[in-house]
């Protein structure tokens, strides 16, 4: 028997650092290799970190909350020495795959032989609630998170099962009627989150509580929220955009009737019974249409050595900004000028699934070329969005609804919406940014002209 440390490898290119987020194991159980020993929060993405080793594990080197640098151990086992695989095995980028069922697991360290899968644990077998609602631990943990009533629920898995798509489907309804009503004050005007006082036995030693506040006064009138995670790497990339990309912003207000009849005829075909369809789906198609017009809003200003260079993409990987529960995501769809109206569609309901559920990859946040915001579905007309950094332009798109409109010179109720543009000036022009805005316009005005 011998004890071995288990190191936080790089699950990301270029990762310095994560977050242990939840301890799927306590000191003493027995785990196999590949069993899931906890989740990780990197500035990119949640990923389930899977055990290198067979036997039982010995300690907790670090708390749950606490931020790891890569390299550093974080939980120790004892094994037999006929299986392991060396102390500290350190994981790349390279060695993640996704496993059964969902989710980004690390393969590839381990025994000689190969990893094995992991083994589908009891608890993760459907099971039935009091009030006769079925659905995995997963999936009711996800509808905890997004605030969703299992039983208000309509099931479409097999044997009435609730699935990821219901939940997700039932929360993005819900979120529309989510700011009707304005809640009360409470009692208190601001909370503070309380220092943690001791560290658990057997988690991370030496391991300092976070200040009360940023003044250090620990009474009820200041609230101090850590920095880290995806809303560190988010308030990094856009300082750097913003003040490195001098920014400017164009819009104009549309009218989207015939766009709005498009995605109801859409929703009527059998075509796409299995597919939500949304007006972000035209939008979509508007904008790589716009971009083969107008190269340069899908190119990138790049640094050199002897000065700079404008890299002109003639490809679009087109990026989705996503509020989700750990904050704002830019996963982007590879090669989306290939894609059919339908296959768009499918990768947009993947997409924003995946980014919703906390399951985005941190290659699936690389490369993007242009970027789309739908400011719309939080009831905003319009918006000065900044730039992703290595992007030369970022489409908003702002609610649709009706409003008068003079059509032939009458006025008539018309569904009405405003599409805005922020661009990099050093890459392009105003007459080529007014030119890709009123071309997007154009096809959510018209969406034959996407018939060619």
């Amino acid at each position: 028997m011998s004890t071995q440390n288990f190191n936080l490898p790089d699950v990301g290119e270029g990762l310095t650092e994560a977050e242990i987020v939840a301890w799927k194991v306590a000191p003493g159980d027995t785990v196999a290799i590949n069993d899931v020993i906890c989740e990780i929060e990197t500035a990119k993405s949640l990923v389930e970190l899977p055990s290198p080793h067979a036997g039982v594990v010995g300690e907790l080197l670090a708390a749950e909350g606490a931020t790891v640098e890569v390299g550093s151990p974080i939980i120790t086992f004892v094994t037999d020495a006929r299986d392991d695989a060396g102390p500290g095995v350190i994981a790349t980028a390279e060695a993640l795959a996704p496993e059964e069922g969902g989710g980004s697991v690390l393969v590839g360290y381990g025994t000689g032989g190969g990893a094995t899968s992991r083994r589908k644990r009891p608890a993760e077998r459907p099971v039935r609630s009091s009030v006769g609602v079925i659905a995995k631990p997963p999936i009711r943990k996800l509808a905890r998170d997004l605030g969703v009533d299992l039983t208000s629920v309509t099931p479409t898995g097999a044997d009435g099962e609730v699935t990821r798509d219901d939940v997700m489907t039932h929360a993005q309804q819900a979120s529309v009627f989510r700011n009707i009503e304005t809640p009360e004050w409470g009692a208190v005007r601001e909370e503070t989150v309380p220092a943690p006082q001791s560290t658990p036995s057997g988690l991370a030693r030496g391991l300092s509580p976070a200040p009360a506040s940023a003044s250090g006064r620990s009474d009820d009138r200041t609230e101090s929220i850590p920095v880290k995670g995806v809303r560190k790497a988010t308030s990094s990339a856009m300082v750097q955009s913003a003040y490195s990309a001098p920014h400017v912003t164009v819009w104009k207000e549309i009218d989207a009737s015939r766009t709005m009849e498009l995605v109801k005829r859409l929703k009527a075909s059998p075509d796409y019974a299995d597919i939500r369809v949304s007006p972000l789906l035209i939008m979509a198609r508007a904008v790589i249409w716009a971009a083969r017009r107008t190269p340069m809003v899908n190119a990138a200003w790049i640094e050199t050595e002897g000065g700079a260079e404008i890299a002109v993409r003639h490809y679009v990987n087109l990026g989705i900004a996503a509020a989700t529960p750990r904050g704002l995501l830019v996963p982007n769809i590879k090669d989306a000028q290939d894609l059919s109206m339908k296959d768009l569609a499918r990768a947009l309901n993947r997409l924003t699934l995946t980014a919703r559920e906390g399951k985005t990859s941190p290659a699936d946040q690389q490369g993007g070329t242009i970027t789309i915001t739908n400011i719309g579905v939080f009831g905003m007309d319009a918006g000065t969005p900044i730039i992703n950094p290595g992007e030369a332009g970022i489409v908003a798109m702002g609610t649709i609804s009706q409003k008068p409109w003079v059509v032939d010179g009458e006025v008539r109720p018309r569904w009405v919406t405003t599409v805005a543009g922020s661009f990099d000036h050093r890459v392009i022009d105003g007459d080529g940014m007014s030119r890709f805005i009123a071309d997007v316009a154009s096809v959510l005005e018209e969406p034959a002209l996407l018939v060619e």
